[in-house]
């Protein structure tokens, strides 16, 4: 079959130890996940998950030991970090119970979900759907994927972001709200996962603002570091 133009390539993750990568398909994301990043945010408590997406090629995929560079993206003035942990899907589902969600999981990475705070602050004012604020160009950098049976158990390690070498964010993974079986057994509820999702579970408190020129640093302990570059 023949197409009227060439179909855009896979996007794809490299795979720590492997040389094979991970071909993305959709890209998940929980919304105030941490309890204080909540309260930071204007809420509290134990507040049912919800979700958003982000496109595919919104990713900007960066190799171990690589710095990745991020556009300073159009339309804003308030460009702001939320450092996450990334949960890569191997196997697919829908209606999952949390106790079997785990073996539905390929790997881990570390990513970020970059917000247009102004412009999602806007839209939240007017009711209106706020993928402006989330969904756009280059959003959503992310490391390299280590496989499950690698990364050992993250339930309580550190997750940190620095900018320019000060420490903006962090927290531990037992901080989330929703863990991640829990995510999936909801996720799967609403939509089937299928191998290649990726869910960005959520982020910490002190999440702030960006400007071109800065350096970003992510870590989830057992990872590999993310490194980006904000250019201009």
């Amino acid at each position: 079959m023949s197409h009227v133009f060439p179909p855009a390539p896979v996007i794809d993750v490299p795979v720590v130890g492997r040389s094979e990568t991970f071909p993305v398909r959709r890209i998940y994301c929980v919304g105030r996940n941490y309890v204080e990043h909540a309260k930071e945010m204007g809420f509290t408590g134990r507040e049912a998950p919800f979700f958003f997406l982000k496109p595919a090629d919104t990713l900007v995929v960066v190799g171990d030991g690589q710095t990745g560079h991020m556009p300073y993206p159009s339309l804003t003035k308030d460009l702001h970090h939320e450092i996450e942990w990334v949960a890569a899907i191997g196997k697919g589902g829908s209606n999952i119970a949390a106790s079997d969600a785990m073996s539905h999981v390929f790997g881990f990475a570390v990513g970020l979900d970059m917000t247009r705070r102004d412009l999602q602050g806007e839209m939240k004012k007017q009711g209106r759907p706020w993928e402006i604020g989330k969904a756009f160009d280059h959003s959503a950098p992310i490391g390299p994927i280590t496989p499950m049976d690698q990364a050992g158990d993250l339930t309580h390690v550190r997750i940190e972001l620095s900018v320019n070498g000060q420490v903006r964010q962090t927290s531990s993974l037992d901080k989330l709200i929703w863990s991640l079986p829990e995510i999936i057994e909801h996720l799967s509820a609403a939509w089937t996962l299928m191998p290649g999702d990726l869910i960005y579970t959520g982020t910490p408190e002190g999440v702030a603002a960006v400007v071109a020129g800065d350096e970003l640093v992510g870590s989830v302990a057992g990872l590999k570091t993310l490194r980006v570059k904000v250019t201009g």
